[in-house]
């Protein structure tokens, strides 16, 4: 070691988690955040210290993409390459934040060692794509040129005082304001309003009650303010700003102690600002009930069985979600009803995992109860890690209690008495959140020893994920919570036979765990009345991309993707043309706008080459190229191999160098052949789930848009997206404004006032700069053949 201090910090570490192997990833996830890295001395003292072998340690630092082994920045810039932020221009985010920190091609920290600047899978906020994480905070809708103000507002954010959300307290309310501080809402400006909030009301001694509560999941109108009035009207603000808190305020609540004709003269002030701005201001935009306004599709449209209650109540407020019905299923399940009835009533439901596969829920649980084994485990798989998808991490930020309240009732139906959460670190907010929800529940006696004062006990553990896809496929799982690298295994034995440490484990995903306690209340014919003869109840999307009304939506299994897009999403975003949607994250297909009238379930999309997936939904615009589309997830799923299987560990690297060389313009006759060829030895060799469902993309967008692969392999990209087969070109509608000159990030354009501009082809990196910029539509993107 490299002194004493330094021994006695990871020793400390050690000493508070553990030193078995299931102690690995913990250890090594608490000296990353103590060092910023993983020092080569600090491995070596695990392995003197702990009963961990060396190799294991060597093993596991380097198949996790959460752990580094050279020093970092003081802050880490993570940029989301999502599919959602891949398609909104997210390797240009990367590359701004990189050029503005000025840091070189063979590094990723700038040269003080502040920021560290790193691609990330998926921030799961993809409906607010580009989207940036710094440390914990996130930021919505990054562009180019505002990289330098993200920093800067992050810095100024380590400066400034902290506090946590509060309720106001009001002891006679004249309402109620209600507003999410959820991840992607408070990257999309919420804190900033519930703090304007929070000051009106003081300020103005209003007799407002300030409550947080979980997503609605209209991520589109992010910040949504709540006014609930004491006579029951109900009206939402979308887009708020914290300029417009103050008079949002005053139109409903009259200060205290303020004398009438104060009041009187402050509304009449107000109205005449509302008359004076119009429609323009987001105060009088939507100051309706969005479910009589120009929304009631995205509201109308859905049926909340996962999410209900979704805007209502505060994630962590315990008494309210038990006034809700909470807990009401686990109780009668204790005091009432036999295992085997409970796993029938689920059985009946025609449940099936909503992670991806579909398996029907109560044939798993079955499977699990009759093993003859008197250690049974279940676990909860909240490794979201498809790039577009955030059900999870909303239904975790916003409903923790219903998902604890879903494993206890499968625990007690199978027999186990221990219980594990697997999540995500790249989801501060819902870790956070879930370890104070299973503290309120053990303190009100809805978790451990004797629940509910019966003889039941259940010990709930939460294991935060290190940052490998692989993870998401359940035997890779379970060996990430034994503290190895998470590498699939042969099934049989299936988990539910021999899962965690050779017990018989319960697998099921976090939405399948949130639907439990609805079905256990209503009963399974309510649920099974749902959806379609092959997929019953309800599913919950992620829906992000090209589309209006983007955010978390669930719907009845059934409904037709163009439904899903066209109204309940608003359509395509800036009038542009649909094109096609992505459904099921890397292990799905691309769907063109020809095929959109087919219903959501798992047959009707399997047949047409996609997959349900985890539940994400990507819609594109006639400017993204189908096989860029295909190339970045082939991009995605190759890097993520764990490298098992050669048929997906060279396969894909296969099929990617055909891809890269499509989309440069280099590639050669029979590679469009070739690469179909390879996709399906992928899929027939792959070991895993993941494996040989990777090639979907490719298959799917070759069987829908084959002559976007026959103009590349002419060298042309009909979308004008794949950068190697364009250029930039100044037309004669330039009016010399030097805006296009102002923006370019690479000094491509010289400012020339009131000449026509011209762009160095040489220097250009096809960012789009100038294009976005210009007023007079005088940038032309051309085939570069």
């Amino acid at each position: 070691m490299t002194d004493a201090i330094n021994r006695a910090e990871v020793d400390a570490i050690i000493d508070r988690i553990g030193q078995e192997p299931e102690h690995l990833i913990p250890i090594l996830q608490a000296l990353q955040a103590h060092f910023n890295f993983l020092p080569s001395d600090a491995l070596q003292r695990i392995a003197e210290k702990t009963r961990i072998r060396p190799s294991d340690i060597t093993g596991v630092a380097t198949f996790y993409g959460q752990f580094r082994l050279q020093p970092a920045g003081r802050h880490t810039v993570k940029v989301c390459i999502g599919t959602a932020c891949h398609v909104k221009g997210a390797d240009t985010i990367y590359e701004s934040f990189k050029r503005y920190l000025k840091i070189g091609p063979e590094t990723d920290t700038d040269k003080d060692r502040l920021f560290t600047v790193e691609k990330v899978a998926c921030l799961g906020c993809c409906m607010l794509a580009p989207a940036v994480q710094i440390d914990d905070i996130t930021y919505a809708h990054v562009q180019p040129p505002k990289v330098g103000d993200v920093l800067t507002d992050f810095l100024r954010a380590q400066d400034a005082p902290t506090s946590e959300p509060s309720e106001s307290p009001v002891t006679t309310p004249a309402g109620e304001v209600r507003l999410c501080l959820c991840s992607s809402c408070s990257a999309g400006g919420s804190g900033a309003v519930h703090d304007a909030l929070r000051d009106q009301v003081q300020k103005l001694r209003l007799p407002v009650k300030l409550r947080t509560v979980g997503c609605s999941g209209a991520s589109y109108q992010t910040p949504l303010v709540q006014v609930l009035m004491q006579d029951g009207r109900s009206f939402h603000y979308g887009r708020v700003e914290p300029k417009h808190v103050r008079d949002l305020l005053l139109r409903h609540f009259r200060p205290q102690h303020t004398p009438q004709r104060i009041s009187i003269a402050l509304q009449s002030l107000f109205d005449r600002i509302i008359s004076d701005e119009g429609a323009s201001d987001p105060v009088t935009r939507y100051a309706v009930d969005v479910r009589d306004g120009a929304d009631a599709h995205y509201l109308n449209m859905q049926t909340r069985l996962a999410t209900q209650d979704a805007g209502e109540c505060d994630p962590l407020d315990l008494d309210a979600y038990t006034r809700h019905d909470g807990f009401t299923a686990l109780r009668h399940v204790l005091s009432d009803a036999a295992p085997e009835a409970i796993i029938d009533t689920i059985t009946r439901s025609e449940l099936r995992g909503r992670g991806g596969a579909g398996f029907p829920t109560g044939m798993k649980w079955q499977t699990v109860r009759a093993q003859q084994d008197e250690r049974k485990i279940v676990v909860c798989n909240g490794d979201e890690g498809d790039p577009g998808a955030f059900m999870d991490r909303m239904i975790f930020e916003s409903f923790p209690f219903r998902v604890l309240e879903g494993i206890a009732i499968a625990a007690y139906s199978i027999g186990a008495h221990e219980a594990y959460i697997y999540i995500r670190h790249e989801y501060p907010l819902a870790i956070s959140r879930l370890r104070k929800a299973l503290t309120l529940c053990e303190d009100q006696g809805w978790l451990g020893h004797h629940i509910a004062g019966t003889d039941y006990s259940l010990d709930i553990r939460l294991v935060e994920g290190a940052g490998a896809f692989v993870c998401g496929e359940e035997t890779a799982l379970l060996r990430a919570i034994e503290g190895h690298r998470g590498m699939p295994r042969y099934r049989p034995p299936y988990p539910a036979e021999s899962g965690l440490w050779q017990h018989p484990t319960l697998v099921n995903n976090v939405e399948t765990f949130a639907l439990i306690p609805w079905i256990l209340r209503h009963g399974a014919d309510a649920f099974a009345a749902m959806g379609t003869r092959s997929s019953k109840g309800t599913k919950a999307f992620a829906l992000a991309g090209k589309i209006a009304h983007g955010g978390l939506i669930e719907v009845p299994m059934g409904l037709s993707l163009r439904d899903v897009v066209m109204q309940l999403g608003g359509g395509i975003e800036n009038g542009r043309q649909f094109k096609a949607v992505q459904v099921g994250g890397p292990s799905g297909g691309c769907l063109p706008e020809s095929l959109a009238d087919i219903p959501i379930d798992y047959v009707d999309l399997k047949a047409e080459g996609a997959m349900m997936g985890s539940g994400g939904l990507v819609v594109l615009d006639d400017t993204d190229c189908m096989v860029d589309i295909a190339r970045y997830f082939l991009a995605f799923t190759q890097q993520e191999s764990c490298g098992k299987c050669t048929f997906c560990r060279i396969g894909t690297r296969r099929m990617l160098d055909i891809l890269e060389r499509l989309c440069t313009g280099e590639a050669k006759p029979g590679d469009i052949d070739l690469l179909e060829h390879l996709a399906h030895e992928v899929q027939r060799g792959s070991l895993c789930g993941l494996g040989k469902t990777a090639p979907n993309p490719v298959l799917s967008t070759l069987k829908h848009f084959r002559e976007e692969y026959a103009a590349h392999l002419e060298g042309r990209c009909p979308a004008k997206r794949c950068k190697a087969l364009i250029h930039y070109a100044v037309n004669d509608r330039c009016i010399g404004c030097t805006r296009c000159a102002q923006r370019c990030p690479v000094d491509a354009i010289a400012m020339r006032p009131y000449e026509q501009h011209e762009i160095d082809a040489t220097l250009c990196t096809r960012c789009d700069a100038c294009r976005t910029a210009c007023p007079a539509n005088a940038i032309d993107i051309i085939d570069a053949t």
